[in-house]
């Protein structure tokens, strides 16, 4: 098999660096508030920047263990999303084998992988679709058949313009169908 006749496209997952970034402030404040919480129970000095351990259990300790379980609880779930790589896959298209192949990465059980198949004859065009302003969304998405659309670039960070137009522009050319929406 040539490589000229499969077109694969790696799309990363949450494996950002933003989610790392959101991950460490999470981490630090989480456990931080809750180690505040703690010195407040047991009065003693759990934190090495700051003495919590003279404030009251009730009601400034309580508020503090809260917002530490909570800050924890989401950093937990954050790097997990990350350790996981949820939304990360590839996109493949072979022309020899006449196939598109969509594979993104779940949460676990049984359906962490996510696959996605269909002839190549039922791709119609490629669909880039910007949207500008305080949320931009930026995404190539599939037509097919039967009104259907399938994306195929990552969600959260919008990518660029420019690399949106080439990622569409190469595989429009690749796929030999329009390119709609530029």
């Amino acid at each position: 098999m040539s490589e000229s006749q499969v077109l694969r496209q790696d799309v990363l997952g949450a494996r950002r660096n933003s989610n790392f970034l959101w991950g460490g402030i999470t981490t630090i404040g989480g456990v931080g508030f809750l180690l505040a919480g703690l010195s407040s129970y047991f009065h003693r000095n759990l934190l090495f920047f700051s003495d919590t351990s003279a404030y009251q259990f009730v009601p400034q300790g309580v508020a503090l263990l809260f917002y530490g379980i909570i800050g924890s609880s989401l950093a937990f779930y954050t790097w997990l999303t990350v350790l996981w790589n949820i939304g990360g896959g590839f996109n493949e298209f072979d022309q020899q084998a006449g196939t598109v192949k969509i594979f993104r990465w779940g949460f676990p059980g049984k359906n962490r992988q996510i696959e996605v198949s269909f002839p190549l004859a039922e791709v119609q065009s490629v669909r880039a679709e910007v949207k500008e302003g305080l949320n931009p969304k930026r995404a190539l998405f599939l037509k097919l058949t039967k009104q259907r659309e399938i994306p195929l670039t990552r969600v959260g960070e919008p990518m660029a313009l420019s690399a949106l137009e080439n990622q569409g522009a190469e595989l429009a050319k690749f796929l030999a169908v329009p390119l709609e929406g530029l």
